[in-house]
Parts: C-alpha cells; sequence; structure tokens
C-alpha cells in the first residue's frame, strides 16, 4: 500500500493487486484518517486526476494509471461514540481461519464493518492497523453493526473478486442464530416476503415489506423456545439489506434488542435484565474456496453475552412456567 503524504501533492502508479477497484473506495483505503466526505469532494471538485483526466468516483482503476491526489487534511476529533468504538478494536480482533487468499474472524457486537457515518474507524480500519505489511484487505461481505459473528476479508483481488460471486450467486450458506419474541409454533418456517429500502425523515436506512419491493427468502429453524422467546436459526437465500430483521418481524416475531424494528418498550426492559444488544449471530458459514473450491465450513459459536442471557432466561422461565420445551 503507497504513504500519501497529507500536506503534498501525490502521484501514484496502480499495480495489480489494487486493479479492479472502484477509485473512491481504493482513495478511502490508501487516505487513512481522512472522513469520507473530504474524499468525495475532492472527487466531485476534480482534484484527483487519473492520468491527468477528470474520472468518475465510479472508475475502476487499471494496472499501470496514475492517480493524481490532491494534499488532503486529517478527520476532525471523532465522536465520543467513534472514540468508544475505536477503544474496542485496539486488541486485534478474533481470526477463525486465515490461508493466503482471505481470513475469517469473529466481529465482535457494536463496531461497523467500515468507517462512515460519523465513524472514521471500523473493522476493515482495524484490520489494516493491526497489519501495515498486508497489502491488500477489502471486506467480501458485510454485517450490521449490532450482529456479531462470521465476516471474511479478502486478503488478494483475485480472491475477494470469487468471494462476491459466491455470495452474489448465492453459493455461499449462511446461518445466523437469533433470539425472536415470542412462542414460534412451527419447527420450520420459511418467509419469502418482498423488501423495499427507503430513507426516513432523519435520513435513515430503513426496510419495509412491500409488493414493490426485491424478492427476498428467508428460512427460519426452531432451535429452542420459552414462553416469552424463541431460539431460531435463520438461513438467507437472498442477501438484503436487514432481512431477518424485517422478515422475523414481518412474522410478528421482531428480534429482541433490536433498536430498529423490535419491541422498544420491551428492549429497555430486557437491558435491565442484561441483554444490552440485538440478539443476532452469524454463527456458520459454508462455501467453495473461493480460489480452490474446497468445502469451507466456518462456525463462531454464540458470544458470552448471549450464552448467559439465555441462561437467565432458562431459568427464570422454569421458575414461572415450568421447562422450556
Amino acid at each position: 500500500m503507497p504513504e500519501i503524504q497529507k500536506s503534498a501533492v501525490n502521484r501514484v502508479v496502480i499495480d495489480n493487486d489494487d486493479a479492479g477497484q472502484r477509485l473512491d473506495n481504493y482513495l478511502v483505503r490508501v487516505c487513512k484518517g481522512v472522513p469520507k466526505s473530504h474524499v468525495y469532494r475532492i472527487l466531485r471538485s476534480g482534484e484527483v486526476r487519473v492520468n491527468s483526466g477528470r474520472v468518475d468516483a465510479a472508475y475502476r482503476l487499471q494496472a499501470g494509471d496514475t492517480v493524481r491526489i490532491p494534499p488532503i487534511r486529517l478527520a476532525e476529533k471523532p465522536p465520543a461514540t467513534a472514540t468508544a468504538e475505536a477503544g474496542m478494536l485496539r486488541a486485534d480482533l478474533p481470526v477463525v481461519y486465515e490461508d493466503d487468499t482471505f481470513l475469517a474472524i469473529n466481529k465482535p457486537a457494536g463496531i461497523a464493518v467500515h468507517g462512515g457515518s460519523g465513524l472514521s474507524f471500523g473493522v476493515i480500519e482495524a484490520l489494516r492497523r493491526q497489519r501495515p505489511q498486508a497489502r491488500f484487505l477489502e471486506l467480501a461481505h458485510r454485517l450490521d453493526r449490532e450482529t456479531s459473528g462470521l465476516l471474511l476479508i479478502g486478503k488478494k483481488r483475485s480472491a475477494l473478486t470469487a468471494l462476491h460471486d459466491l455470495f452474489r450467486h448465492h453459493r455461499a450458506d449462511k446461518r445466523y442464530l437469533a433470539l425472536a419474541k415470542g412462542r414460534i409454533e412451527k419447527p420450520v418456517t420459511h418467509v419469502q416476503a418482498a423488501l423495499h429500502k427507503y430513507l426516513t425523515e432523519e435520513g435513515e436506512r430503513r426496510v419495509s415489506v412491500h409488493d414493490d419491493g426485491k424478492a427476498s427468502h428467508s428460512i427460519f429453524r426452531l432451535v429452542a423456545r420459552w414462553q416469552s422467546a424463541s431460539l431460531v436459526e435463520a438461513q438467507i437465500k437472498t442477501g438484503r439489506t436487514h432481512q431477518i430483521r424485517v422478515h422475523l418481524d414481518h412474522l410478528g416475531h421482531p428480534i429482541l434488542g433490536d433498536e430498529k424494528y423490535g419491541d422498544f418498550a420491551l428492549n429497555k426492559a430486557l437491558a435491565k435484565e442484561g441483554l444490552k444488544r440485538m440478539f443476532l449471530h452469524a454463527w456458520r458459514l459454508t462455501f467453495p474456496h473461493p480460489l480452490t473450491g474446497e468445502r469451507i465450513s466456518l462456525e463462531a459459536p454464540l458470544p458470552d453475552d448471549l450464552h448467559a442471557y439465555l441462561g437467565r432466561l432458562s431459568a427464570r422461565e422454569q421458575q414461572d412456567y415450568g421447562e422450556a420445551i
């Protein structure tokens, strides 16, 4: 990765490892500590040039391109949430699997996968700081900040492209564990409800079930149930934004602790009982190796806080109702 001098004009020649990236994503990656808003401002103003000409932010870089990067400013002091998040990432992220082409981590809850939306620090930024010798580290897919669990990162452009294709063509089997409100009776429930993305008046991204939305398919398998809650394994056949969360809410069983689609009054009570986050965890991921085709099966067990909450839930309901069934 090139060293960018923030107080001077830089001219960087793109090599094979960086070829194929969008220009905006490349700049965000190499301009460490620079707000995304500033990166896009210098793109819009034409201060960034490729081969001496203006190009769109979506331009795909090619090997041999010369990119002119103007003097840039560092981010202002981050807000308290960003500082707290950065503090959580000081320790090395737990690696579940790694080879020469990609790695898998067990992402903690409460951490964004990428800086943005007022946060300059996320999982990918943390990995790049922890591995300054790594020439290439890019997200193969995403998890919501509130969701914990398995996350794949490409270490080579060829592996990243192959992983993207796996997810795009639904050749990766992703399984999540979610604790939903109420008692789900059916052992297996298929939800095929179209999902539509929109922005709230405050500019926050939301998703709703709507006939005009994109086709979406989730499968929920009952793992355990109590009188007040049900633990399900969620398998997503399509990869829509907030799919599991919205489909469970559509069934009338929102995820406990979900601050966007959940039961807000119940969430406050649950926080006092020790459930201070959304109960959604990406626990299993099975897919062919992006380069060799070998079957890879990865697992990340429930985090201690979620496991402990299930213990408290079982104890409480056994006292109130008898054993869970």
